[in-house]
């Protein structure tokens, strides 16, 4: 039959398309509010404790069981209230990102999956996970948050790990350059679904994991925050740490995307 994922093809004609830099605006826009509010409540709540319990809740696999195009559909009924760009369902922003991936790397099928996986783990907000345990920026726990934090400066004074001082210093409980597989990530559907992967086994290169477990880590891939905790295999891995190629509009925006992987032609 017909492939379903020509309706989300990002073609996009770049006299209408959204112009890259007015992504990710994070300090005007209809959808300001709504986003603030779920990240001073993640950045209230996401703590050392409470990352951990997230672990143990979740980490017996066993909640559910369903097949990928199962869970793209149940996203058809979730809006990310962290996104201050988007305010359609999720399941349209798993097509896209998968077809500007394949795209602009028409060889890498694994990374074609990768682009429709990466978001799966938002599944927890429609099984009565609060948003902001789901969506949004990701963090380390465990360590005073870095400049590049979205809200860093407004939205941490209730968190009750920065009263502690085992956690409120720029390393916090963390040892130099331990590296990112040994820092707890603040819990969401990056971390769920990176863990969800590994359970079942699947067979993908180390690069698929570390994107879907980082992609949401912005203060590191973008912001170059959090070098201290960074490990050289960490830093062999950044530059495949991109943003979804949908949200480049355009052949030459996509190309200009495409040339920040490496190997990318």
């Amino acid at each position: 039959g017909p492939d379903p994922s020509l309706v989300y093809r990002p073609d996009v004609d770049p006299e209408v398309a959204k112009d890259k830099a007015s992504f990710r605006n994070y300090t005007s826009g209809p959808l300001l509010d709504r986003v603030f509010t779920t990240y001073k409540l993640m950045h209230t709540h996401q703590t050392v404790d409470f990352v951990r319990s997230k672990h143990a809740q979740f980490g017996g696999f066993s909640y559910k069981k369903m097949t990928v195009m199962e869970a793209v559909d149940l996203l058809d009924g979730l809006v990310d209230e962290s996104d201050p760009d988007v305010d359609f369902p999720n399941s349209f922003h798993a097509f896209q990102t998968a077809e500007g991936i394949r795209k602009a790397h028409p060889d890498k099928d694994w990374f074609h999956l990768v682009g429709l996986l990466h978001d799966l783990g938002k599944v927890l907000a429609l099984f009565g996970e609060p948003q902001w345990a789901v969506v949004g920026d990701t963090f380390p726990v465990g360590c005073r948050p870095q400049a590049s934090v979205v809200f860093c400066d407004s939205t941490f004074q209730d968190n009750p790990d920065l009263q502690d001082p085992r956690y409120s210093t720029e390393l916090g409980m963390y040892q130099p350059h331990c590296g990112l597989d040994r820092v707890l990530m603040s819990w969401g559907h990056d971390e769920y679904m990176y863990q969800v992967m590994k359970f079942n086994k699947f067979s993908l290169p180390p690069e698929a994991f570390y994107m879907i477990r980082f992609h949401s880590f912005y203060p590191w891939h973008t912001g170059r925050d959090y070098q201290q905790l960074c490990s050289q295999q960490d830093l062999a891995m950044l530059p495949w740490q991109v943003r979804p190629l949908h949200q480049v509009p355009g052949p030459a925006g996509r190309r200009q995307a495409a040339a920040l992987l490496p190997g990318a032609h």
